[in-house]
C-alpha cells in the first residue's frame, strides 16, 4: 500500500511571544477551514498520535499541531530557564498562533481542539480571545481542579482496595488524598497517584502500563520525534508540570467561564478518571453558549481521539465540517 501523501505536510519554528516554537501541518487544500490541537499535559505534546489516527480529516480541515511554550521541539532548556509560565502567557501565546494561522492561510476564523491541560487552555482561549475561534472542543475536559483531584484520588484508592493491592494503598496513604487540588508531597505524589491511575485503566480503557511507559513507547515509535527530539520532550515535559500545574489545578471553570460565546463540543470517555466526566458534565450544563453539544465515548477514557479514532473522526468531520443542519457551526 502506498503512503498517503498531502500537499501541505510541514514541520515549522514560528515565533510566539518573542520564543521559536514548533509547529506541525498537515493538510490537502489551503483554503481548507482550520483544526488547532491544543496538547495537554503540561508540557506532553500529542502530534505523533493525532497524525496517527486523524489524518483521515485532512480532506475536510488543515490539521495544526503546536508543540506549546517549554514543550516537545518548542523546548530549550537555556532559554526555558528565562521564559515566563503561567496560564495567563499561555493563553496569550495560543490566541497569537490563532491569529498568525488565520493570517497565513487567510481565514477569518479557526476551530481549536482542547485535551486534557489543552481543554484548559481552549476553554481560557474561547472565553478571552473568541473573536477568531469557529468553534470549541474539548476532550478530557477539565472543569474543577480540586475536585477533579479528590475525584481522581477516590478512584484510585477505591480500586487499590477492591484489588487488594498492597504496594498501592501503602504509597497512597503515604502520599495522602489531595488538598485544593495539590498533593503535599507535590509532583512527585502526583505522579504516585496518576501512575496507579493509569495501570487500573482511568487513562485509557483496559491499559495496564505506567503513565511513563503509556507515554514514552508511542513516541518512541513516531516518526515525529527522533532521539534528540525524544530527550527534549522529556524534559520540556517536567520542566512545563513544575512551572504550571500548581496554578492549572486550582482552575474552577464553574466560576471562570459560566459562558462561552462559541459553540461547544465535548467528546467525553465515559471511563475518564484523570478528568472525571461527572464533574465537566456539571459544567457543560450549567454553561451558556449558542451552540452546545456533548457527545459520550462509551469505550473510551481520557483520550476517544485516539481509543476510538474513527468514531472521533466522524463525529468531528459531522458537526463541524459537514454543513448539515445538526452541526455545530
Amino acid at each position: 500500500m502506498s503512503k498517503t501523501t498531502y500537499s501541505i505536510d510541514l514541520r515549522e519554528m514560528v515565533s510566539i511571544g518573542g520564543v521559536p516554537q514548533a509547529i506541525r501541518i498537515r493538510g490537502t487544500r489551503a483554503d481548507n477551514p482550520l483544526l488547532l490541537f491544543l496538547h495537554g499535559g503540561p508540557g506532553v505534546p500529542d502530534r505523533h498520535w493525532v497524525l496517527k489516527y486523524q489524518s483521515g480529516l485532512a480532506d475536510v480541515c488543515t490539521l495544526v499541531c503546536w508543540d506549546q511554550r517549554g514543550a516537545g521541539l518548542s523546548y530549550n532548556g537555556k532559554r526555558a530557564k528565562t521564559e515566563t509560565f503561567t496560564v495567563d502567557r499561555m493563553v496569550e501565546d495560543a490566541a497569537e498562533l490563532v491569529r498568525y494561522l488565520c493570517d497565513r492561510f487567510h481565514q477569518e476564523k479557526l476551530c481549536i481542539v482542547g485535551h486534557s491541560w489543552g481543554s484548559a487552555l481552549g476553554t481560557l482561549l474561547a472565553f478571552k480571545h473568541p473573536e477568531h475561534i469557529r468553534a470549541y472542543v474539548g476532550m478530557g475536559q477539565l472543569a474543577n481542579g480540586p475536585e477533579n483531584e479528590q475525584v481522581s484520588y477516590d478512584f484510585v484508592l477505591k480500586e487499590a482496595e477492591a484489588r487488594g493491592d498492597q504496594k498501592a494503598l501503602k504509597e497512597l496513604a503515604r502520599i495522602g488524598p489531595p488538598h485544593g487540588g495539590l498533593y503535599d508531597g507535590g509532583l512527585d505524589a502526583l505522579m504516585v497517584q496518576r501512575n496507579y491511575m493509569t495501570k487500573y485503566g482511568g487513562g485509557a480503557v483496559g491499559e495496564k502500563d505506567s503513565i511513563i511507559r503509556s507515554v514514552l513507547i508511542p513516541l518512541i515509535k513516531t516518526g515525529e520525534y527522533h532521539l534528540p527530539g525524544i530527550l527534549k520532550y522529556a524534559k520540556g515535559s517536567f520542566h512545563c508540570l513544575r512551572q504550571l500545574w500548581d496554578e492549572v489545578a486550582q482552575l474552577d471553570f464553574f466560576t471562570l467561564v459560566p459562558a462561552l460565546s462559541v459553540p461547544v463540543l465535548i467528546t467525553q470517555g465515559c471511563h475518564d478518571q484523570n478528568t472525571p466526566p461527572a464533574i465537566s458534565r456539571r459544567w457543560f450544563d450549567a454553561l451558556q453558549a449558542p451552540r452546545k453539544e456533548w457527545v459520550d465515548f462509551e469505550n473510551s477514557a481520557h483520550s476517544p481521539i485516539k481509543e476510538e479514532p474513527e468514531r472521533w473522526g466522524r463525529v468531528i468531520r459531522q458537526k463541524l465540517f459537514s454543513g448539515t443542519e445538526d452541526a455545530l457551526i
